[in-house]
Parts: structure tokens; sequence; C-alpha cells
């Protein structure tokens, strides 16, 4: 018989290997959990998925704010399921599939804009986003169209193009000859073109670098160009409002020639004579600072008149002196 030390060490045991099981499954998917992963989920829809897999980055303005969860063909389109947290979704953000390297990697760029929260039940409409021009497809489709080429066909071609020049040696020697010239003024032009090719690889490593600076100018432009296409009835309301303006002045300055010709005359006149007198004005304002000076300090302490006799009373025994008015 089982003692009861040893039933309770078995159930320690199973309770011990489940909780660490779940703790293992909850580890390895904790962004799913509701909790702890957190962010919300929305779909966008596609022409196509141009190479983008679950995974894959979800960018916006350059930095990560999420990954995508699965793409699924709906239909005529394909149906992208991505995940975002810390990012703010309006209901006019446009989604692009953007190449990440030139190994083929992608990534979901998000350019948000809107005036409310997007639903995440609703998908971004195919009308919204756009796809890459895939540079590999296009590599495997020029390998397609080089094997159907008939092999045959293309050297009974160049038997053809032979017996053609086979009676113009003088023409083909002479091209031959250019192509040995263009040759040699090549070569003697190799440090040149070495040094032209590492500025060249110089730029392009100084590009490659800045390729997020590059996409922020390029989102920040877009921006830019969105936020003038909402205000855009605002400035064309300033636009003829200035129009407007301007007619009126001209009106006004039509309407009042006869009265202002005269007046810009006699102003003319009046600063003709006050040049002319300008010596004498400046005279004028020298002599007359001493004088109101004077009438300043005499009627500057109230309601009356500071006045000082020197002489009217004989039993002044000193010389007259102005009072001491400090």
């Amino acid at each position: 018989m089982t003692s009861r030390r040893d039933r309770n060490t078995l159930r320690l045991g199973v309770v011990g290997t489940a909780v660490l099981a779940a703790a293992t499954v909850a580890t390895l998917n904790y962004e799913a959990l509701p909790l702890v992963g957190g962010g919300t989920t929305y779909e966008a829809e596609f022409g196509e998925a141009a190479g983008l897999a679950a995974a894959n980055e979800v960018r916006v303005a350059g930095i990560k704010v999420g990954e995508v969860t699965d793409v699924e063909l709906a239909e005529d389109r394909v149906l992208v399921s991505f995940r975002v947290s810390d990012a703010w979704v309006g209901n006019r953000t446009t989604a692009e599939i953007k190449i990440k390297t030139l190994l083929g990697q992608k990534y979901l760029a998000l350019h948000p804009t809107g005036d409310a929260v997007q639903d995440p039940d609703d998908p971004i409409p195919l009308g919204r986003t756009t796809t890459p021009y895939d540079v590999t497809t296009a590599f495997e489709q020029l390998a397609t169209t080089a094997g159907a080429i008939d092999t045959d066909q293309l050297a009974q071609s160049f038997r053809t193009l032979g017996d053609t020049f086979d009676g113009a040696e003088d023409h083909v020697r002479s091209a031959l000859d250019g192509l040995s010239a263009l040759s040699q003024t090549i070569a003697s032009r190799d440090a040149e073109l070495r040094t032209l090719l590492e500025h060249a690889h110089t730029i392009s490593d100084t590009l490659a670098g800045s390729s997020d600076e590059f996409e922020r100018l390029i989102n920040d432009g877009n921006l830019l160009l969105t936020e003038l296409d909402h205000r855009r009835e605002a400035i064309h309301q300033l636009l003829v409002g200035t129009h407007d303006l301007a007619e009126q002045v001209s009106g006004l300055v039509a309407d009042n020639t006869e009265q202002l010709g005269p007046t810009l005359s006699s102003l003319t006149e009046v600063t003709d004579i006050l040049r002319r007198h300008r010596d004498d004005l400046d005279r004028t304002l020298e002599l007359a600072g001493p004088y109101f000076r004077v009438v300043n300090n005499t009627v500057g302490s109230g309601h009356w008149l500071d006045v000082y006799l020197c002489g009217l009373v004989p039993d002044n025994r000193h010389p007259c002196q102005p009072p001491d008015r400090r």
C-alpha cells in the first residue's frame, strides 16, 4: 500500500510539472497574452503579398511598433493582420509594404492620419495600401524569359548576321579599330576610373548610412503635403481675400487721384520750404531750449511763480546772490 506521504509527493510532482509546462507555454507566447502582450490587432487589404510574411516588422516613421501576425488570401486580395502597440492609428491611415534589405526582406510601414481612431474591426481598404516593385520577382521573370528563348533560332540569327557581314570586311575592321581605340582610352584612364568608383562607393555608403534620415525626410514631406491638403480651403480663402484687398486699394487710389495729386504737390512745397530754412529752425530750437528750461524752473514749485529781486531792501549788505535751490 502507498503511504500518505508518498501520495502527497506524487500529487505535488504532478501539480509542479503542470505549472512548469504552463509557465513555459506562457513564456513562449507572452505577446499573445491579454494582460502581458498588449497592443491592438488591425487588418489591411493589399493587392498582393509582395513577399510580406508573419513576424515581419511594422514601422511608423522608421520605428518598430509591432509585427505582422498573419498573411492570408481573401478572395481577390490579400488580408494582412498586424499587431501595434504604443502607436496611434487613425481612420485615414495608409499602409505600404516596403523592402527592408536587398535580400528581399519586407516590412509594413504605416502612415497614421485622420481625425479619429481606426476601428480594429474595419480593415484598412485596398485604396489606402500600396505594394513595392519587387526586384527579386523581376529577376525571376527574366530567368523565365531567358529560359524560353529558342536557342536554335538564336544560332540561326547569328549565322545570318555573319553571312551579312561576310562581304563587309573593311567596315567591320573599321568598327573593330574604333572599339580597340575606345578600349585603349578606357585603359589609359584606369586610375581616374578607379578613383571615380571609390568615390561612388563612398557616396553609396553615406547614402546607405543615412537611409533612415531619407525615410524620415520623405515621411515628413508626406505629412507636410497632407497638412497643406487639409488647409487647402483656408489657403484659397486667404489668397482670394488678398486679391480682393488689392483690388479695393487700387480702386481707392484711382477714385482719389484728383485729391491726392494736389495734396502731394502741397506737401512737396512744404518740405522744400522746411529744407531751405533748416538752419534757421536749428538756431531757433537751440535758443528756445534755455528759455523753456528757465520757465520750467520758475513754475516748477506749484501754482505760483518764484521771483527773486536783488537790492530791493537797502539793508541788504551782501551782494545779490540767487537763492540756493538745492
